[in-house]
């Protein structure tokens, strides 16, 4: 079989688990990218030429020109379509064990620094003086708040819809449709609901010819559409900015950094790997745990940082 009809059949038997269409065409790339380079003419390459040593230098010359976690993706990607050719019995065995990938980085929580950055950003958003074209406190508060105290992440957000808060009053839960079609539920506080309607209502007296019905998406830009992935990057910036605080953001963070700040104070404050796991989506336990792990690190450098510690080393060593 060509190369180019197994890739086809590998996103045909991938269809029943809901991949994003950011996702498939991550795949596609990848795959694409490793063709180009095992052949002048891709759609001739068989599958049995997928040696272990044309792979090899396929990813050689792949990594000369590509980051680290771009050369992991890929890796992983070309493990995955290999698997299903063996699965499928187009090939003996997978390859990609004998090609060598970089380490997967270990997860590095970002974020917010300052103990009371979160408390003011919140505050900044809230209070309706943010310098825009045409300032909307309530989406602002609604944005800030569904990353830091229900870890969204930003495609989570935009496909909110006007039905996923449901429950009874006092024991409502937002709906979220997750990475990887892993929907979950989360529960909030009668202070969070008061939040979306106050903004429901907003959108109500700025488009009052607008019908919202129960699909609806629920986070509109200045013109009454669904916000876009830029325009809500660029929300989350510009309150950081106006709240004085993009000093205290990790460098690429932004609106994620709200999500770890959310996962970094529920370990804080005693949450288990599995609940974490839960609140925010993870696919791997493992992924949860790093952020006790992190939690536990800062701890541990906070207290050797303490002066009487430095005062005990002078004491036993004059």
């Amino acid at each position: 079989m060509k190369v180019l009809e197994a890739q086809a059949a590998f996103f045909a038997a991938r269809r029943p688990r809901k991949d994003s269409p950011h996702t498939t065409d991550a795949y596609r790339r990848d795959l694409a990218g490793i063709t180009a380079l095992l052949t002048d003419d891709p759609e001739q390459l068989e599958v049995e030429q997928l040696t272990a040593q044309a792979l090899r230098t396929a990813f050689g010359a792949f990594a000369d020109g590509h980051a680290k976690s771009s050369v992991l993706r890929a890796w992983s990607t070309w493990n995955q379509f290999l698997t299903f050719c063996v699965s499928d019995g187009l090939l003996a065995g997978n390859p990609m064990g004998a090609v060598a990938r970089p380490k997967t980085p270990p997860l590095s929580p970002k974020p917010l620094r300052g103990e009371d950055t979160p408390e003011k950003l919140l505050k900044a958003a809230a209070d309706g003086t943010r310098r825009a074209r045409d300032p909307w406190p309530e989406r602002d508060l609604l944005v800030i708040a569904l990353g830091l105290v229900a870890g969204l992440r930003s495609a989570e957000m935009r496909s909110l819809t006007t039905d996923s808060l449901a429950g009874r009053p006092g024991e409502m839960r937002l709906h979220v449709h997750g990475k990887g079609s892993r929907d979950r539920s989360i529960p909030v506080e009668p202070i969070m609901e008061r939040i979306i309607e106050a903004y429901v209502e907003s959108c109500a007296r700025r488009f009052p010819s607008r019908r919202f019905n129960r699909s609806a998406k629920l986070l509109l830009d200045r013109n009454g559409d669904p916000i876009g992935r830029g325009g809500l990057e660029y929300l989350v910036k510009s309150c950081y900015r106006w709240a004085g605080l993009h000093d205290r953001v990790p460098v690429g963070a932004n609106l994620h950094a709200l999500r770890h700040t959310f996962a970094t104070r529920l370990a804080e404050d005693g949450a288990t790997a599995s609940e974490i796991m839960a609140l925010l989506g993870h696919a791997s336990l493992a992924t949860s745990q790093n952020y006790i792990e992190a939690t536990g690190r800062e701890r541990r450098a906070a207290t050797a940082s303490n002066r009487t510690y430095q005062s005990l080393d002078k004491v036993l060593d004059p």
